[in-house]
């Protein structure tokens, strides 16, 4: 997939899925797959979802944008039902998450391996306008290192959501989170969380067991 590069553009108007910086960036199609059974960690997970489809969203639409300091992903799906209050332990949210590799060949459907993490800027319909910067080195592994370098906002409506999820191509942290650059050929994936389907967790759809590619335009001199 490219990422265009634009002028330098504002978070707040940016993280908005209708603003004008968006109206002229092509999405790409991303099919998804639910996470197989057999790789969730529990006996008792696996047992729950036995007779039960893992990976409700089967589609989303992807675009991105950088303005050689920040990059942003724009992802928009089909949900019947939306999903953003948690009212008691049965509920859950949707939610939608970027995962990048934090070093080369860093394997994505396992969510990294020992000292090859994978870094996921994860949005959740509950905590809308904040995104989590995540990291995980294997399945089970997820942790969220911090709620203030990804940021991110959605938008529920005609049965669809829009969200938009950005930071920093480059951060300083003593994890060592992925760091991008304009001109860089890279990977990422995709991952989808459905609330009313009863998905959290290691349970959700991805965007297969490879990355895919990631293309960042040059940025332009001056």
């Amino acid at each position: 997939m490219q990422v265009r590069y634009i002028p330098r553009f504002e978070v707040d108007a940016i993280l908005d899925p209708d603003a004008a910086p968006w109206r002229d960036v092509e999405s790409e199609t991303v099919k998804l797959k639910g996470t197989p059974l057999d790789m969730q960690p529990t006996a008792a997970i696996k047992a729950m979802w036995s007779e039960k489809k893992i990976g409700a969203v089967e589609v989303v639409q992807v675009a991105a944008v950088h303005d050689g300091e920040r990059i942003a992903f724009r992802l928009e799906w089909n949900d019947a039902t939306e999903n953003s209050e948690i009212t008691d332990t049965t509920a859950f949210p949707d939610c939608c998450a970027i995962l990048l590799p934090m070093v080369q060949y860093a394997p994505m459907a396992v969510m990294g391996a020992v000292g090859m993490g994978v870094n996921a800027w994860y949005w959740r319909a509950d905590e809308n306008g904040r995104g989590r910067h995540v990291v995980a080195e294997g399945l089970g592994t997820s942790r969220t290192i911090d709620y203030e370098t990804v940021q991110g906002n959605g938008v529920y409506k005609n049965g669809r959501w829009q969200v938009v999820v950005t930071r920093a191509l480059a951060v300083e942290s003593p994890e060592n989170p992925a760091r991008l650059e304009p001109g860089q050929s890279t990977g990422f994936g995709v991952a989808i969380w459905e609330g009313e389907h009863g998905e959290r967790a290691g349970i959700k759809a991805i965007s297969g067991d490879d990355w895919i590619a990631l293309d960042l335009a040059a940025a332009a001199n001056g």
